[in-house]
């Protein structure tokens, strides 16, 4: 077992600690709102701190779980960041989907610290952070890796190393680019199924049978029917983490036509107040032109 910390206990970071108070680790937790780390401390077999770096004091691996490269670095980085009290040999783990960028950055002051660093974000939504069972792309050396990955199993079915600092969250950017595409097509079946006549319930049980099936045919298929878009990831979120992506393209040279139309359909439903919609209200705009 070992001494953790864990900053940032939202949807994702508030089970992901859960799971590692509950595999037996000593786990110490921040969040900016502190009335939220208390309520997990004391549901939960941990303490919560009033800073990063008091979370992080003594801890073999600091996990962060926030919401972007700005709030990476503010809970990483100055007089009260995690990074201030990380002991040398322990390892920063960021699961935040954030850039490539920062994962280089923090890398270096990391190094500079003798403070190792693995970026891994995370893939599974809610539902993956609650069950244990997300999928952890990472990015870094073998050796911290190694240090990391076995406690990381206790919120993950697979965690894998997929090359040098920043692979991890190149991996992420790929998986959002690959659902964006999903999306907007299931979205325009659901869509056409109606328009058709079809019972879009049956139609949407007999396509996840063959070729059609994905996980959000399964699991958004019938709520993007029933418009109902009150869960799940957020299109603000998604925008972000689309936006990451196509900032890298224009780096790298790939080519992202269909990830650029679907930021622009996002920034649609935002314009209609669903900047806290699930990713699937993507059908809102096809229903209602």
């Amino acid at each position: 077992m070992a001494a953790v910390a864990f900053i940032g206990l939202g949807v994702m970071g508030g089970p992901m600690a859960g799971h590692l108070a509950a595999a037996g680790h000593d786990v110490s937790v921040y969040n900016r709102t502190a009335a939220k780390a208390e309520a997990w401390a004391a549901a939960n077999r941990g303490r919560a701190v009033a800073t990063p770096r008091l979370a992080a004091q003594d801890a073999d691996a600091v996990f962060v779980c926030v919401g972007n490269d700005d709030d990476v670095r503010s809970v990483v980085l100055g007089s009260e960041g995690a990074l201030a009290s990380m002991r040398p040999g322990s390892v920063l783990v960021d699961h935040t989907t954030a850039s490539a960028d920062l994962a280089r950055e923090l890398a270096a002051t990391c190094a500079a610290h003798r403070v190792g660093f693995v970026d891994a974000p995370v893939s599974g939504g809610q539902a993956g952070a609650v069950n244990g069972q997300l999928t952890v792309m990472c990015g870094g050396e073998p050796d911290h890796f190694a240090a990391v990955a076995p406690i990381i199993d206790a919120y993950a079915r697979a965690c894998t190393l997929l090359g040098p600092t920043g692979s991890g969250q190149l991996t992420k950017m790929v998986n959002q680019l690959a659902i964006a595409g999903v999306v907007q097509g299931l979205a325009e079946a659901v869509h056409f199924a109606a328009r058709a006549g079809l019972d879009v319930d049956q139609v949407i049980d007999v396509i996840g049978k063959g070729a059609a099936q994905s996980w959000q045919l399964d699991n958004r298929g019938r709520t993007m029917w029933r418009g109902e878009f009150d869960f799940g990831f957020a299109v603000e979120l998604m925008r972000k983490d689309l936006g990451i992506c196509l900032t890298e393209a224009r780096r790298n040279g790939a080519r992202l036509p269909l990830a650029a139309l679907v930021d622009q359909l996002y920034a649609q439903v935002v314009a209609r107040g669903g900047a806290r919609w699930d990713t699937s209200s993507l059908v809102h705009l096809l229903d209602n032109p």
